[in-house]
């Protein structure tokens, strides 16, 4: 047999079509990070330190990502409308799953409720203790960080929220969102003055072509209902699809900087890090294959690898996936912006491969792992095998999220929101 060689060129490879399936895949994925690691922390160190891990990570990190989206998609304006638009491209707030709704009464006044919140209904089982720590401890700092982004002397305010009464009240929860010309400026969280100094906070991505004719180059016109990822143009979706792979690492090096302060030694760090990202791996892998109608065969496995947000963007990790024959090699350098801040890929090594093979497995029971130096970085090879490996815990534990079965619908076209 003759043995071909191919390499997956990650997001760019894919059509109009393909991306606007890709891009809600790849938010819900971010969202489902904290159920992932949540768990762990919880285990570890008891729900009130997971609150706080909660509240500094999405601190620390979103100031950092909505900025780099306004950029991106040339939402520069600083009112309450461009808020909107930061948020529908945020992990925090995948589309349907965290259902926002919004209205815009002036550029300093607005509001927004969630017909359906995927976090609450993953957290009511546990409790009322837990909603309130979610709905309440860590929306309101979380909100106002993710909100000054767009302008420092924005608020985000509650005029319901769960705890549910009645126990089946709908809209789930309900804000104000209001900017005061007169009033102090937030500062920067000090951690996202910090996570700004990372290489993920200004590592240069696939610029968007303005020339582009099959659909918006970027975020300028109105807010609207539903955006539909299949109105921007390729460039666009490319770009947007790598902010959000992006998004997802400078989340995790929030929670890294988090956990590490109440982690009894580095080894803790690493060991609930770990466990975090295996987790988010295997799920997010499942997902990717059954929305783009992958298979099992090396051509398949190696495109969800090559569009796997923690294997990306390609630009920060350096990683490369190609088909070797019958299995899948990828490569992940020693140098690269993503081994230098010491995140995620930072964790992978010959004796520890857990997240990879959670991959794996969640693609096809029957591939396993293995792992050479090559480089200085490290190679390592998907091979299909005899024997059926089980999920792994960590991969259990997050499917316990309703997200992990979640399907998106379409819901016809954007419809701009008019001020009322």
């Amino acid at each position: 047999m003759t043995e071909r060689t191919t390499c997956r060129d990650g997001y760019s490879v894919l059509d109009q079509t393909q991306l606007a399936i890709l891009v809600p895949e790849l938010l819900l994925s971010g969202q489902l990070i904290d159920r992932s690691g949540m768990a762990h922390l919880i285990s570890a160190f008891g729900r009130e330190t997971m609150t706080a891990v909660a509240i500094e990570e999405w601190m620390a990190s979103s100031p950092v990502y909505t900025s780099r989206m306004r950029a991106a998609l040339a939402i520069d304006g600083d009112g309450v409308e461009d808020m909107f638009k930061a948020i529908q491209l945020d992990i925090g707030a995948p589309p349907q799953f965290m259902d926002f709704r919004y209205e815009v009464t002036d550029h300093d006044h607005g509001a927004f409720v969630l017909d359906h919140c995927g976090a609450l209904m993953d957290v009511e089982p546990l409790g009322d203790e837990y909603v309130t720590a979610m709905c309440h401890d860590i929306e309101d700092p979380t909100f106002d960080a993710t909100a000054i982004a767009t302008n420092r002397r924005a608020r985000i305010r509650p005029i319901h929220r769960p705890p549910r009464v009645p126990t089946d009240r709908t809209p789930h929860c309900a804000w104000t969102v209001t900017i005061d010309p007169e009033r102090a400026e937030l500062p920067l969280p000090p951690d996202a003055e910090h996570v700004f100094t990372t290489r993920a906070a200004s590592v240069g991505l696939s610029p968007i072509d303005p020339a582009d004719a099959d659909g918006m180059t970027d975020y300028r016109g109105p807010l609207v209902h539903d955006l539909q990822f299949r109105e921007f143009s390729t460039s666009a979706l490319v770009r947007i699809a790598e902010e959000v792979a992006l998004q997802h690492q400078l989340l995790a090096l929030g929670f890294q900087l988090s956990v590490r302060r109440r982690a009894e030694s580095e080894e803790q760090v690493r060991e609930i890090f770990g466990k975090q990202l295996t987790g988010i791996s295997g799920l997010t892998a499942e997902r990717l294959q059954r929305a783009l109608g992958l298979g099992r065969d090396a051509d398949s496995v190696a495109q969800v690898l090559s569009l796997h947000p923690i294997l990306g963007p390609a630009q920060y990790t350096g990683v490369e996936v190609r088909v070797d024959g019958d299995d899948v090699v990828v490569h992940l350098p020693a140098d690269s912006p993503a081994m230098t801040d010491g995140g995620w890929l930072a964790l992978l090594t010959v004796d520890y491969l857990a997240p990879l093979q959670a991959m794996a497995t969640a693609l096809d029971p029957f591939l396993a792992v293995s792992a050479t130096a090559a480089d200085g970085g490290l190679e390592v090879r998907f091979t299909r095998g005899d024997q059926e490996l089980p999920e792994s815990g960590e991969v259990a534990i997050t499917r316990f999220s309703s997200g992990a079965d979640f399907r998106f619908t379409d819901r016809g076209p954007s419809i701009p929101i008019t001020p009322i």
